[in-house]
């Protein structure tokens, strides 16, 4: 694999996904960038190419249509130049559950889930054939937090998240890391096209202090990294007291407070 691997980037023509084209341009990375506006991602690719001078390549797809999902999983099987995936793209509902159409439901499920954990199957085993390889999985930390409302979408972040702690643990020890990135609330366009105005939210982060802090614990190779979280400590003691129920999760009978009463 070369000294800067190319980096593709899911949702790369705005938001995050631009932020992250933008940053890893400038670390020397070739691109593929990789959305469904193919304009806004040609301008943001001018720019680039103007200022840093790499390569990049453009791939417009829509990854909840299936054809398209598989174009971009082509590209990472072959493309030997790809040495860092960031699954970004994604999307968010507004309105409660019962308010939801199962459409709109359906594809948010395949964007954020389904094309998240194909595209991660796609390249994992040339990355772990290759023994080295990154996998940046952007996540939420409503997936932590049912309490915030948001039920389907943060279903589907629990889901990230827990796939990039598996493949972590998984593909670790083969050379390949993987980091899942828990942003709290940020100024990108998904709040608009969720219906919600994000200056009626009481606290934003900046979509470039979200990223440069997400690529610190990329650099710090953090399985996971949450921007928002001042003190460290919490999710340490979350840890810990997650693997202390290991042992009692694997048993043969019921706990004596399930027993039938006789």
């Amino acid at each position: 694999m070369a000294r800067n691997p190319a980096v593709l980037i899911t949702g790369a023509s705005s938001g995050i996904g631009a932020t992250y084209a933008d940053r890893f341009a400038r670390r020397g990375h070739d691109l593929v960038l990789v959305a469904r506006d193919k304009e806004r991602m040609e301008a943001l690719a001018a720019g680039l190419r103007d200022e840093t001078g790499i390569a990049i390549d453009i791939l417009q797809a829509d990854l909840t249509n299936p054809g398209d999902l598989a174009a971009v999983e082509k590209r990472l099987r072959d493309d030997r130049r790809i040495g860092v995936l960031v699954n970004n793209a994604g999307a968010a509902l507004g309105g409660s559950f019962v308010a939801q159409a199962v459409e709109d439901v359906g594809r948010l499920v395949a964007l954020n889930t389904t094309a998240v954990v194909r595209l991660a199957s796609a390249v994992a085993p040339r990355f772990a054939e290759a023994g080295e390889g990154a996998i940046v999985n952007i996540s939420s930390v409503v997936g932590l937090a049912p309490e915030f409302g948001m039920s389907v979408y943060g279903a589907t972040k629990a889901f990230v998240t827990f796939l990039s702690q598996g493949l972590s643990l998984e593909l670790g020890p083969k050379g390949v890391y993987v980091q899942a990135v828990l942003p709290a609330a940020t100024r990108t366009e998904i709040w608009k096209r969720a219906g919600v105005d994000v200056n009626t939210l009481p606290v934003v982060m900046d979509v470039a202090e979200l990223v440069d802090a997400a690529l610190v614990g990329f650099d710090r190779r953090e399985p996971i990294t949450i921007p928002p979280l001042h003190d460290a400590g919490q999710w340490d003691t979350y840890q810990i007291a997650r693997q202390a129920m290991l042992p009692g999760l694997r048993q043969e009978r019921a706990a004596a407070r399930y027993q039938p009463s006789v």
